[in-house]
Formats: C-alpha cells, structure tokens, sequence
C-alpha cells in the first residue's frame, strides 16, 4: 500500500458528491417554504392597519434576504466545503465562536423547528382525519423517524424526496396564486381596506414584531452552503442556487399575500388562522381547505427534510475539527451519509417535540439566535474578501462594501430594536445560545490539551 492509499485509508469514506444545481434549488426553496406561508401572514396582518405598510414591509425584508443570498453566494464558493456558516465563522473568529454557532443549531436553531414543523403537519393531518392526542403526537414523530431514514440511508434518496416535495409544493403554490389572480375579476376587491392592528404593542413594536415573522418566513436560504462538500460543482451550483431559489420564493410570497388580501382583506386576514384554506375554500369550497391542508403537510415535511439534509452537516464538521463528540465524527461506509449526526438530529428533535409541544412560542427567539450569527457571517465576508480567501474563480457579490454593509447595518439595528422593545424574550432566547458557553470552554481546553500531547 503506497502512502498515498494509506492516508486515504485512514481518512475513512468520504461524502459522496452527487448533488447539482437543481438539487440546490430544490433543497433552498423545500427548506425555506415550509408551513410559515401558510400560517405568519394572517399574523403579520395582526400588526398593521392596510395593505400597503404590511407589503411594503414584505418586500423590504424580500430584498433584504436577496443581499443576504449575495453574501452567502459568494461566501460558499471562497469556501466551498461541508458544514457552511460554521466553516466560515470558525476560519474567520476562531474555534470558539464556531463551536457556539453548530451548539445553537444542534440545540434551538435546527432542532426545534424540525419539531414544531412536524407539529403543524400533524394538525393538518388532523384536519383531513380524526386524531386523538396520542395519535397526534405519535404522527409528528412519525415524520421526523422517516425523514430520518430518508437521509440516513443516502443522500440520494433525502434529495430525491426534496426535489419531489419541492416541484409539488411549488407547483401547487404557482397554480394557487394564479387561479386566485384568475378569479379576483369575479371577487370585490379588498385591498384597499382598513383595520386597526389588533395588538397592544406601540407601532415600534409591531413592526419589530412583524419583521421577527416575516424573517422566520424566509430562513433557510443560508443554509445552502452546509452541502458544499456533497456538490459536484460547488462554485457554479451555490450561486445560482442562492439566486434562482431566492428569486423563486419571493415571488411567490408577494404573489400569495396579494392574493390573501385581495380575498379576504385586512380584518378578514386578522380573524383567520389558516390564510390559505379560507382563500381555498372561496375558491373551490370544501374540497380547497383539503387540498390546502395536504399543501401544507407537504411543505412542513419538505422543509424538515431539508433543513436535515443541510444541518447534520455542521455536527458532522464540528466532530471533524475535534470540537463535538468523536464519535460523530462519522460517514457511512455504504450509505456514505454523516448517519450518526442525523440521530443525533432526529433525537433531539424528538425530545423538543415531547417537552415542548409547541414551535410557536420558540420562533421569534429563533429568529433572534440566527441574526447573531448572520452578523458574524457577515463579518465574515468582509474579512475574506480583504485577505482574498478562496479568490481565484469564487462568485464576487455586485456593489460590495455597500450592500453587504447595508445588511449588517439592518440586522444589527433590529437585533438592538428587539433589545431594547422585548428585553424579557430576547434576553430569554440569549440564554438559550449562552448554555454552550461551559460546553465550549470544556471542548476547547479538550483539543488544546490534545494539541499539547501531540508535541
């Protein structure tokens, strides 16, 4: 055996590269249009008074996450390897802020919306059959041991099931926005009314509010980059992925939300819960609410499979580097999948689902944890592109340093806006990140130790 295999040998089987732009459109928009389109924009409508302000807000904060996907881009292809945001905090600030970003996607970012997604799909399954508790229950968890598997047993499989998710999912949203446009002629239009927000809160307030809600909306885009390493042309396919899907799913939010409003208009939005089943339901009748009800599963159960395809990939890089559990540290020898990191996944989503019952509550705090780390990978780029890291045939975002700093300046504001309206939550949703503090210390003195054995 030469040294070459040897080394190649010890390295153990590497992930396979399968995945191709399609794949990265797909696993953007079925991660990023899961259930939240279906639900948050009958209560952002809570907090604003006519359409105008309230799409006004929507398309702010859709540019916003277009920018967003610029940085990502070209972040992805300096360095394009598995595991994403991590790989880029961790190469710019070091072990530890990397070690506190994977801690809070393993532990709040990732997790608990696998849980609260399978939540709402069991409710929509409820809909279309009777459940009781413990079958409501055993139905969520259900869905996150069978996503499980999927991305168990191989990546080809999970993306398969991504890419059909997201062609049915999308579709349906397509044909639901353009028969709503189609039969607006036949319905009065109600765009043009009013409706006082039905909140408490002052107009800072709502709209700090509104905006935690329509970011959660868009989440996931970032998470592209983290299936860097399984891309067959990671340089090429991030880009494109980052702005095709993002372009995709802002038109068919600001196309669905027209739709909302131009059906059942501001206090008609305000008193729903289920935005698109009361459209469905104007449009076809009975049989609309059902079809919406399976829409709906379908996203949430997309968006899961996503996000499961993507965030395992951080544990799995975190073990690599010598800063989580060894033992994930682990590819498949048949499957070639991180298969422990997605147990691991799965496990602790399941224990949220239990202990919790409810994502609702966790989703603004959610938010909050991802715009700390948006700044840092902002940061990042910054730092990058001053040491032209990864330079030579990476994506270069267009207007660079305004736009990027147009985002940090956003972000930071709201992160600072949230603060200083809702200390009580946000100093709440801090604690959660600040429970990897201790683990960090331990991990670290860990590998310095080791480091210092091996001299």
């Amino acid at each position: 055996m030469t040294d070459n295999q040897a080394a190649a040998a010890s390295e153990g089987p590497a992930l396979r590269k399968t995945l191709s732009t399609f794949d990265g459109i797909a696993l953007l928009i079925g991660i990023v249009v899961g259930s939240g389109i279906y639900t948050t924009p009958a209560l952002v409508a809570g907090y604003f008074g006519s359409f105008s302000s309230l799409i006004t807000v929507w398309i702010v904060v859709g540019v916003f996450v277009m920018i967003g996907g610029l940085i990502y881009a070209e972040l992805g292809t300096r360095l394009p390897a598995t595991g994403g945001e991590y790989v880029y905090i961790t190469r710019c600030f070091g072990p530890f802020a990397g070690f506190m970003f994977g801690w809070a996607q393993l532990f709040i970012i990732r997790t608990s919306p696998a849980a609260g997604l399978a939540l709402i799909a069991a409710d929509y399954v409820g809909v279309l059959t009777e459940l009781s508790p413990r079958g409501h229950m055993a139905v969520a968890l259900g869905i996150i041991a069978a996503l499980g598997l999927f991305n168990y047993v191989g990546m080809h499989w999970a993306s398969l099931f991504q890419k059909v998710t997201t062609v049915i999912k999308v579709g349906f949203l397509a044909l639901f926005a353009a028969v709503g446009v189609t039969l607006m002629s036949g319905l009065p239009n109600l765009l043009g009314t009013q409706s006082a927000p039905t909140t408490g809160l002052s107009p800072a307030g709502n709209l700090i509010a509104a905006l935690m809600l329509i970011i959660f909306t868009h989440t996931g885009f970032d998470r592209v980059g983290y299936v860097a390493g399984e891309m067959k042309d990671p340089r090429k396919a991030i880009p494109r992925s980052m702005l095709v899907g993002i372009a995709i799913v802002i038109a068919l939010y600001w196309s669905l939300i027209t739709v909302y409003h131009y059906t059942l208009g501001m206090e008609g939005m305000q008193t729903s819960v289920t935005p698109a089943a009361d459209v469905g339901n104007v449009m076809i009748g009975a049989a609309g609410v059902s079809i919406v009800a399976v829409m709906a599963i379908v996203s949430a159960i997309g968006s899961i499979n996503g996000t499961m395809m993507s965030a395992t990939r951080v544990y799995y890089a975190m073990a690599r580097d010598g800063l989580f559990f060894r033992w994930l540290d682990f590819v498949h020898p048949d499957f070639k999948t991180p298969s422990r990191a997605i147990l691991v996944h799965c496990g602790w989503a399941a224990v949220i689902l239990v202990a919790r019952g409810s994502f609702e509550a966790i989703a603004a705090g959610m938010v909050f944890a991802i715009l700390i780390f948006y700044t840092l990978t902002t940061l990042a780029l910054f730092k990058l592109r001053r040491e032209d890291v990864g330079g030579e045939g990476a994506f270069r975002m267009p207007l660079y340093p305004l736009l990027p700093t147009i985002y940090l300046v956003g972000i930071v504001g709201l992160l600072v806006l949230r603060v200083v309206f809702d200390w009580e939550k946000s100093l709440v949703d801090f604690a959660f990140v600040a429970t990897g503090l201790p683990i960090s210390f331990f991990w670290l003195s860990k590998k310095r130790g080791n480091h210092s054995s091996d001299v």
